[in-house]
């Protein structure tokens, strides 16, 4: 018998999950924690759609299967040891997962208010319906959402720009990366409201991968020539509970070309006057962009 989407889907959610909590036996748990955010989206993002084909007991069980990966990832950040859900109490849930579909037995192995307490009382309705908040650190609660392209407008340019990864050399220690996207003229002052990407898709050796497009919101003809676009680098430091920018990267106007493009790395704070410049490394690793320019 053909295998359906659905089994295709949840076989792929297992994957994911086996990979995650390998990372976390393994002690290598940012690794571990970046699988588990990313199973996590998947997970919700399916489950959004009105038309998702689960069952209600599927999608109460998938819905307590996101609440657990959101406490392990939290007990894992802030070190929690067995005050919060250890790796043996999530790997009884990838069962239940493995079986979504096939499985009639609709108790799930960790109790409601036990799950409650480890998420500090978050339901796991609300992490089925789609709510963000809790599904990653608390820094990703005031995190600035990627929007659409403007409308085209005539002899007006707009541009997308391709995040596709950023070199480091600690590139495997950072927990929860993203990029906020800002522009600035030259007094830095913001010409456009800001944007952060979604966690990294992949790491490959000193990378970070992203492979995300940013919808600039103005049309190029309508900036300042002293404008430039920043790119912050940002991650969650678990012992002080807060985000904290590691490095920077800018383009000036004169840069924005169609194509490829690949930009130093400054160490931080973000300078947006560009004034004061330092080199993260003197080692040969940049941010890596494509550009592309919309016209009428």
């Amino acid at each position: 018998m053909a295998i359906s989407e659905r089994e295709k889907l949840v076989e792929s959610w297992y994957a994911l999950f086996r990979k995650g909590t390998d990372f976390d036996s393994w002690g290598q748990l940012v690794e571990a924690v970046d699988e588990y955010a990313l199973l996590t989206r998947k997970i919700k993002t399916e489950l959004q759609f009105e038309e998702h084909g689960f069952s209600d007991q599927n999608y109460n069980t998938l819905g307590n299967v996101v609440s657990c990966l959101q406490a392990r990832q939290k007990a894992v950040q802030n070190q929690l040891g067995d005050d919060g859900m250890t790796l043996e109490q999530l790997k009884t849930v990838g069962t239940v997962l493995q079986n979504l579909l096939t499985s009639r037995d609709s108790e799930f192995p960790i109790k409601a208010n036990e799950l409650s307490q480890l998420n500090d009382g978050k339901q796991s309705s609300d992490v089925a319906a789609g709510n963000n908040a809790g599904s990653e650190s608390p820094h990703f609660q005031e995190r600035k959402k990627l929007r659409p392209r403007m409308p085209l407008a005539d002899d007006m340019t707009l541009l997308t720009i391709r995040i596709e990864r950023i070199g480091l050399k600690d590139a495997s220690q950072c927990i929860e990366p993203y990029i906020s996207v800002s522009v600035k003229d030259g007094q830095a002052m913001n010409l456009t409201p800001s944007q952060d990407t979604l966690l990294p898709v992949a790491r490959e050796d000193q990378y970070i991968i992203f492979n995300a497009n940013v919808e600039i919101q103005q049309y190029l003809e309508k900036m300042p020539k002293t404008t430039a676009v920043f790119f912050e680098l940002k991650h969650y430091k678990p012992k002080k509970r807060q985000t904290s920018t590691k490095c920077f990267a800018f383009m000036e106007m004169d840069e924005i070309k169609p194509g490829p493009a690949c930009l130093e790395i400054y160490r931080k704070p973000t300078d947006f006057k560009r004034k004061r410049l330092g080199l993260l490394t003197t080692k040969p690793l940049y941010l890596y962009l494509n550009l592309n320019l919309h016209r009428t």
